[in-house]
């Protein structure tokens, strides 16, 4: 999974991506570089505890790519321009997080002139539209006259979902806010649409603004947010400072400001919920490992993730989920609860699952 992030100029989404990264680069880097690329953990405690358990050769996190996206440029007005260089990139990602300044900072001005948290947000979302909006109304074009030649069927298929895009486009509605069934879907991946995808806004605040998320996050969920849209706050000059601490020092300054959670858990918790995404768990004395899923997957496609012919030859899962295997304390226990137990291959997979498969 790539989730690209994407921001205004002095915005704070490459602090953002240092942050959760752990990666240093300086300005001078950045603009040499096309983009900042860095694969992060996924911080899981359930899985710490069965490698406490178990002792195994190796534990492995499930893991999420981040992207640092660039390519944005200030015009000769001032103002920022969305090049295809950049919307080319955008594009290339399954998520996005858009970095939205509100901190104010007079030896960094905000490149249009002011702090404004909805026309920021805005201002990606029209770009992203009208980008969108080239691409279905020239395909659309373009198959209507290959219709009338050849009455493809699969063709057919396609207009009535483009037709329904090109509608809510040019009412200025982002794509991903209209439930589209999976058959849309899987016709519309080929088409890389920017405006479909899960947006994840995070809000960049400074220390002095501790009192302040609520209001804005408040507006957010009154003019913004829908089921593909989902909102968090972060301190980027905090959590920066955070990153080079240790863990427990860390805490400790987590404390001293008032903040539950830091920006990686925040961000990687919110993906995951966005994306529909769940993991389960395998363990034994090679590895314990954490494996992520889309929600609604069976044992037998879960099974496929850890290896294909798991897939192929798939008999049955054995499944106990992590709550009751702690509480039991064993395997041996957790059947004798009937906690333990067999599924086939149509068994629905459960966030925190530990699974061992059975196959021929």
């Amino acid at each position: 999974m790539q989730i690209g992030i994407v921001g205004l100029p002095f915005s704070g989404k490459s602090t953002l991506f240092q942050t959760i990264t752990k990666t240093h680069f300086d300005v001078s880097e950045l603009a040499k570089s096309e983009t900042h690329q860095a694969v992060v953990k996924v911080p899981d405690v359930r899985l710490d505890k069965l490698t406490e358990i178990f002792n195994p050769k190796k534990k492995v996190n499930a893991t999420i790519e981040f992207v640092d996206v660039v390519g944005l440029q200030k015009g000769d007005s001032g103002s920022t321009q969305f090049t295809g260089n950049f919307l080319a990139k955008v594009k290339t990602n399954d998520a996005l997080v858009q970095v939205v300044r509100l901190f104010e900072n007079e030896a960094v001005p905000h490149p249009d002139g002011s702090i404004n948290m909805m026309r920021d947000i805005n201002s990606f979302e029209t770009e992203f539209i009208l980008s969108d909006l080239a691409i279905v109304e020239k395909r659309l074009e373009t198959i209507k006259k290959q219709i009338l030649k050849t009455q493809d069927e699969k063709l057919k298929r396609e207009v009535p979902v483009l037709e329904k895009c090109n509608e809510l486009l040019q009412e200025e509605k982002p794509l991903r806010d209209h439930h589209f069934s999976k058959e849309d879907l899987m016709i519309l991946k080929t088409y890389q649409l920017l405006s479909i995808k899960p947006m994840l806004i995070a809000l960049n605040f400074d220390e002095s603004q501790i009192n302040d998320t609520e209001k804005y996050m408040n507006e957010l969920v009154k003019h913004k947010l829908g089921h593909n849209t989902k909102a968090l706050s972060f301190f980027g000059q905090i959590e920066k400072e955070m990153a080079d601490l240790s863990e427990d020092d860390a805490k400790v300054f987590m404390s001293d400001y008032g903040i539950q959670e830091s920006a990686l858990d925040k961000l990687i918790r919110e993906a995951y919920d966005l994306l529909g995404l769940q993991s389960f768990l395998t363990v034994g004395e090679d590895e314990c490992r954490a494996w992520t899923i889309k929600k609604g997957m069976n044992a037998q496609e879960a099974a496929g993730e850890i290896h294909t012919d798991f897939f192929k030859k798939f008999i049955r899962a054995e499944v106990v989920h992590y709550n009751d295997f702690v509480e039991a304390g064993s395997f041996a226990k957790a059947k004798e609860a009937g906690k333990w137990r067999l599924e086939g291959k149509e068994y629905i997979v459960k966030d925190g699952d530990i699974i061992s498969v059975r196959h021929s």
